[in-house]
């Protein structure tokens, strides 16, 4: 028997990274699974690659109609829901705050974090009746710190610690838990494309970024999933409100 046995998990963001990685250890821990992105042909792939009846529904986690009926999907065909990882979030654009486009701003804002809300909100909706209920929201170590040229990602993230904090109070008489996870740098397509294109390729930036880890390099998406898994489950049933660093030390000077 795994941790999350018969588990009905909700997880957005999971056609690749982290919320991916979460998908598979959920699974090999036995959950049933209902995945979320917006990249349906990805989503899809990793659902079919899983296996075992897992379900993929398209869904803009921006979207408040799309994300209620994303929830309900979830309780018609899990019969309820048990968990969520509310994972699906962008890097959005770099730059100074003076240089930040007002577009920019709010689009990054939307998703990273008015989409953890919606998500987070119609997810206690569905819990809170049955009297039970985890709810993991996707944050960063950048929800804890600042990062310099990244002033949209760090305000959303320090927003998604917070709205988890505060909701773990409004509903931890109701026997939710509420928490936040909040990894460093990953080895994930969004972190690739942070190198890659936001950066140009510099292996300068690449170097230094690991340097700023004591465990001296990267994570990989299964260890941060590892720690997404066991706060789903009821091993961590005395936890909430926290804002979970799993960073390889990178915030502990």
């Amino acid at each position: 028997m795994g941790i999350l046995d018969d588990k009905a998990v909700l997880i957005t963001g999971a056609a690749s990274g982290i919320g991916e990685a979460t998908a598979l250890a959920a699974h090999a821990e036995g959950a049933r699974l209902l995945l979320c992105d917006l990249d349906a042909t990805r989503g899809e792939q990793v659902a079919q690659r899983i296996g075992d009846g897992v379900q993929f529904v398209a869904c803009d986690v921006t979207d408040e109609e799309q994300v209620a009926a994303l929830v309900a999907r979830a309780e018609e065909e899990l019969g309820g829901l048990d968990g969520a990882f509310n994972c699906a979030g962008i890097l959005g654009t770099l730059g100074l705050v003076g240089d930040t486009d007002y577009a920019d701003w709010r689009r990054i804002v939307d998703v990273d974090l008015h989409g953890v809300f919606l998500c987070t909100k119609h997810e206690i909706k569905a819990m809170a009746p049955r009297g039970r209920g985890s709810i993991l929201n996707m944050a960063s170590a950048a929800g804890l710190i600042g990062w310099a040229g990244a002033a949209g990602y760090v305000a959303a993230k320090h927003g998604v610690v917070g709205l988890s904090k505060a909701a773990a109070l409004d509903y931890a008489d109701q026997g939710l838990r509420i928490n936040a996870i909040c990894p460093s740098y990953v080895e994930t397509p969004m972190v690739a494309d942070l190198f890659e294109n936001l950066l140009g390729g510099d292996q300068a930036a690449v170097d230094a970024a690991r340097a700023n880890h004591p465990i001296g390099r990267f994570a990989q998406p299964a260890e941060i999933a590892a720690a997404c898994v066991w706060l789903l489950s009821d091993k961590a049933s005395f936890v909430t409100g926290t804002a979970m660093s799993v960073d390889g030390g990178y915030t502990a000077p």
